[in-house]
């Protein structure tokens, strides 16, 4: 463990070519990786793994105000949220040539803990018995899916918990065995080794292929993403399974820019209380929804007045045409 001076700097190696850099700027934290950059909280907030490792997690839960969250809770079922591991975002930068390649899935993660499915919440989720025929005695890591495009169609499937024939049009894809081998690579061969003896009906490896330099990835991507599909993910050969968020594993998708129009303000809770929680928005066809991430503090504040146009970012449409995850860019 280690302190920075006020106006100092270090580097630390992350997964990419190129090391982080961290600094203290008058008693304020940061570091140049997207785990910090990423988040939606004020930056004397925030923290990411490499703080921790340079000054130790309780010199940094005392600077930031609270702990760490839990990485494991227990539902009313009884349950535990898996130990999940979760992916950061690509910073477009670092090279990814040799990293296994996969098409990031719309779908609903699922852990199979060799008896049942939970959420990564940690809920049941009521998956007929005949679905899980199969599987083993295990955990495995993956997602319930049905297509391209039919995100809200799994939801609507995997909220159920009569366990109908519905399941029928569901697979789960397994893109990960958690106790399957130190190195992804051998986890890989785990999930082959299980899909080829057992010939579970309803699930399947996905599939992996090897990245091999920055033009390959973005062929791949706009491929992917021109049939319909979310994205990609990127996993670091011979990289651990672990619980939280790793830049081991990297999720990269585009977003699509747009316009709306204001016409309404929603007034925050929590921490936002006393200022913008979100922005009711209408587009040119009518459409209305809400718009509640991407803005800093101060525009919170002092949200964009309504009748004004805001440009905004999003994933995808829904079935009902309703932009999904839309992120406040700013004014027109």
């Amino acid at each position: 463990m280690s302190e920075l001076k006020d106006g100092e700097s270090t580097e630390m190696q992350g997964s990419g070519s190129k090391p982080y850099v961290l600094k203290n700027v008058g008693g304020v934290y940061s570091c140049s990786c997207p785990a910090w950059r990423n988040q939606s909280v004020a930056i004397e907030k925030r923290t990411c793994k490499h703080l921790r490792k340079l000054r130790g997690d309780a010199a940094e839960e005392e600077r930031i105000g609270g702990a760490a969250p839990p990485r494991a809770k227990e539902t009313k079922e009884g349950t535990q949220a898996p130990p999940l591991l979760l992916a950061e975002r690509w910073d477009g930068v670092s090279d990814l040539a040799g990293w296994l390649m996969s098409e990031k899935l719309d779908g609903v993660r699922a852990y199979w803990n060799g008896k049942l499915f939970l959420s990564r919440q940690g809920n049941l989720l009521h998956a007929p018995d005949w679905f899980s025929a199969g599987l083993p005695g295990e955990p495995l890591d993956g997602e319930f899916w049905i297509d391209r495009k039919k995100f809200q169609r799994t939801v609507g499937i995997v909220r159920r918990q009569d366990k109908s024939d519905l399941w029928k049009e569901i697979r789960f894809r397994v893109f990960d065995a958690p106790e399957g081998g130190a190195g992804f690579e051998e986890r890989l061969r785990t999930i082959e080794r299980i899909m080829q003896k057992n010939r579970p009906p309803y699930a399947l490896a996905h599939e992996h292929e090897i990245c091999t330099d920055l033009d390959h990835l973005r062929r791949e991507l706009a491929r992917v993403e021109t049939l319909g599909g979310e994205g990609l993910m990127l996993r670091k050969p011979g990289s651990k399974y672990e619980a939280g968020r790793s830049l081991s594993l990297l999720k990269i998708k585009s977003f699509i820019d747009a316009e709306a129009r204001v016409v309404g303000h929603e007034p925050g809770k929590g921490r936002h209380k006393g200022r913008l929680g979100a922005l009711q928005v209408e587009l040119a066809d009518g459409t209305k929804f809400s718009v509640g991430t991407g803005f800093s503090d101060k525009e919170r504040q002092n949200p964009p007045p309504i009748g004004s146009t805001i440009t905004f970012r999003y994933q995808e449409l829904t079935d009902g045409g309703v932009p999904r995850f839309p992120s406040y860019v700013g004014l027109r």
